[in-house]
């Protein structure tokens, strides 16, 4: 049997841990252990929801981003010597909604991959291809190893979040080459296509949708949305809206989600508009 540690970062602005938290950290706890780490003040009932579904959670507010919670719970694994006992170590993270179908699959055909990293979704670059920092995985080969211990342990506050993204996301991805191991990912994304084509990740089997789909575009995505959310369960399209609806208001989901023709027509013509005087395209 396949054992595998989950270490999961999330953060709420408003210290709640809410229904589309809890159905993402229960669904992973169906295939692993899961240490979870919030990075913000939560109260100790507020975790105490998920206390069936983690071995272990903790809450504070650091400003180091997913990969300052990362830190944090490797640290709790490692130092109580339970590294060891996991055939694969995920990094997770709650920017993206979800399981939006069932993920053992998923789970399955990036572990075959058979390279010593993986993701659900990498990014192409010229210079620095990296696996997205909201699901990679990886074996005993990287989690066990000093290097990455150093690099882990090292995380810190930094200037800006882009210093972040550089220094950790593309980071993990450039070490992981420097020691000469192989990585990979089931899906590979130009540019901004994670949050702007997340119907064709859907329908390619793609069990997440990033967040911040729901607010890119001036509301142009919510036909793909809403496409989303008629074709996945009652339970995971309520934990979703719930979510949604605490943190972009019940009037801002009801204009994303219209199905009014007109509406959307000129919903998108107002975005491409927009595009065309801010951006010039």
């Amino acid at each position: 049997m396949t054992k595998r540690l989950f270490l999961f970062a999330a953060y709420d602005r408003n210290g709640v841990i809410d229904a589309s938290l809890i159905y993402y950290v229960r669904a992973l706890s169906a295939f692993g252990d899961v240490i979870f780490i919030m990075g913000n003040d939560v109260s100790d009932d507020q975790l105490q929801k998920l206390s069936p579904y983690v071995i272990h959670a903790a809450a504070l507010r650091h400003d180091e981003y997913d990969f300052g919670s990362y830190k944090r719970a490797y640290i709790y694994a490692r130092d109580m010597g339970i590294l060891k006992n996991y055939d694969f170590m995920y990094m997770v993270n709650d920017s993206v909604y979800g399981p939006l179908m069932p993920m053992g699959g998923t789970l399955e055909r990036a572990e075959a991959l058979n390279t010593d990293a993986f993701g659900i979704v990498a990014k192409r670059h010229r210079e620095r291809p990296h696996i997205q920092s909201w699901f990679i995985g990886c074996r005993p080969t990287i989690f066990n190893a000093k290097w990455f211990n150093t690099f882990i342990t090292s995380v810190k506050k930094q200037e800006s979040k882009g210093l972040i993204t550089r220094l950790y996301e593309h980071g993990f991805t450039q070490q992981t080459m420097a020691h000469n191991l192989s990585w990979d990912a089931l899906y590979y994304v130009k540019n901004r296509g994670v949050y702007n084509k997340i119907k064709k990740l859907y329908q390619a089997g793609m069990p997440f949708m990033k967040k911040l789909a729901f607010t890119r575009h001036r509301g142009a995505l919510g036909a793909q949305i809403a496409y989303i959310l008629r074709n996945i369960s009652p339970a995971a399209r309520n934990a979703i809206l719930e979510n949604a609806r605490r943190i972009y208001g019940d009037e801002y989901i009801r204009h994303l989600l219209t199905r009014n023709p007109i509406k959307i027509i000129y919903r998108n013509i107002t975005n491409a508009i927009h595009k065309i005087f801010t951006e010039g395209i």
